[in-house]
């Protein structure tokens, strides 16, 4: 049976399963104009517990992740936040049997409700992550 008052879901509820290539205490670079140029990773939304002894949570395309700013403006830095995943260098299969990576691991600063707080990005963004996503589809410039 289903919750009562359940909070909805923006977007595509599902992803298919995608390696993981941006791991905790990652250093990966900001794709948008938000102010933070590098960002470390620190938490992964989702994976609430490990499930193998001293395995390292990870993400993939289109995954929200918990980020520490390390490069950018003075009043950026040093900030806890919130970033959505949009670019991996590590190769993943789609469904239609295409092979797909990018030239770079990369992010997009976000809230907690996954809406961008930049004006734009910069460079392509990964398909998954814009389906899932759609604040950030509306933003990007190109989509892979």
């Amino acid at each position: 049976m289903a919750k009562k008052g359940a909070a909805r879901q923006v977007g595509v509820p599902w992803k298919f399963h995608i390696p993981p290539a941006v791991f905790i205490n990652s250093l990966v670079p900001v794709a948008d104009n938000s102010g933070a140029k590098l960002v470390r990773i620190i938490g992964v939304c989702g994976c609430k517990a490990k499930t193998v002894h001293r395995r390292v949570p990870g993400a993939a395309v289109g995954d929200m992740v918990v980020v520490s700013v390390r490069e950018g403006k003075p009043e950026m830095r040093k900030q806890i936040m919130r970033a959505i995943v949009i670019r991996q260098r590590k190769p993943y299969r789609r469904q239609d049997g295409t092979w797909i990576m990018f030239e770079d691991n990369a992010v997009v600063i976000t809230d907690e409700m996954g809406n961008p707080k930049g004006t734009e990005i910069h460079g392509p963004v990964a398909m998954e992550a814009a389906l899932r996503w759609p604040s950030i589809a509306n933003l990007a410039t190109m989509i892979v």
